[in-house]
């Protein structure tokens, strides 16, 4: 069994697989860290982990984590099943490695473009050939949210909430509106523009923020709000069959 550990700005998700059947998942803080782990290898006969992080993890956390499973860590020489044309390689983040490489293993020669709504939102287009060039970055949900009350003296800081409508009446009405209705217009667009340039492609919504917005989105895509952690299995999984 494999453990997956998926360290993201906010929080860190954790799951067991076997094979690449997911198990159990859980989510907490970094505090619980090493106490999720011990629960997790008490649990279950694991013998692989693998550790990917978009922020820095403490050198005594990660050596301490380490004692108990010789885990894998992800970075940007990690052997992947994808052919990798990005530019800058060394900062390419590893959430968005672990995306592409799930669809490499998901959608063998399609052409594939991966969203992820988190805090911030990541655009990956994947080839039929199995190449990568890169996509986009934008502010998430949250990050606009807490941007119009950061960078104003009266805005006030929203929760996001599912709009039916364009015109606010109200300013809180004006900010749901512009954040969320600007954020499904944005993926829309992008989706749009994509499909310009590929007559067949499949479209994947992951992150925090899918099922909130793959409800308002009309056009006909996966959402998986497990993308990543799959797609860390997929990485560990390929890694222990090129040994």
């Amino acid at each position: 069994m494999n453990l997956i550990i998926d360290v993201g700005n906010t929080r860190i998700k954790s799951a067991v697989f076997e094979s690449n059947r997911l198990i159990e998942l859980l989510v907490f803080t970094e505090k619980e860290l090493l106490d999720k782990v011990d629960f997790f290898l008490s649990k279950y006969a694991i013998t692989n982990g693998i550790l990917s992080s978009v922020t820095v993890l403490t050198g005594d956390l990660v050596k301490n984590l380490q004692k108990k499973l010789p885990f894998m860590v992800l970075d940007s020489t990690t052997k992947v099943p994808f052919v990798n044309k990005y530019k800058s390689k060394d900062t390419l983040g590893v959430d968005r490695i672990a995306v592409v490489s799930n669809a490499a293993e998901k959608f063998s020669k399609e052409n594939v473009l991966i969203i992820d709504a988190g805090t911030c939102i990541t655009y990956d287009y994947l080839n039929a050939s199995n190449e990568y060039f890169g996509g986009a970055i934008s502010p998430g949900i949250e990050m606009r949210y807490k941007s119009l009350n950061y960078y104003t003296s009266k805005l006030p800081l929203l929760e996001k909430k599912e709009t039916n409508f364009m015109i606010g009446a109200t300013t809180q009405e004006c900010m749901h509106s512009g954040v969320v209705s600007g954020v499904v217009g944005e993926i829309t667009f992008m989706i749009d523009e994509y499909r310009k340039e590929n007559r067949h492609l499949t479209v994947v919504l992951t992150g925090g923020d899918t099922y909130f917005l793959a409800k308002q989105l009309k056009s006909s895509i996966f959402a998986n709000p497990n993308f990543v952690l799959e797609g860390l299995n997929t990485i560990l999984i390929h890694n222990k069959e090129e040994c």
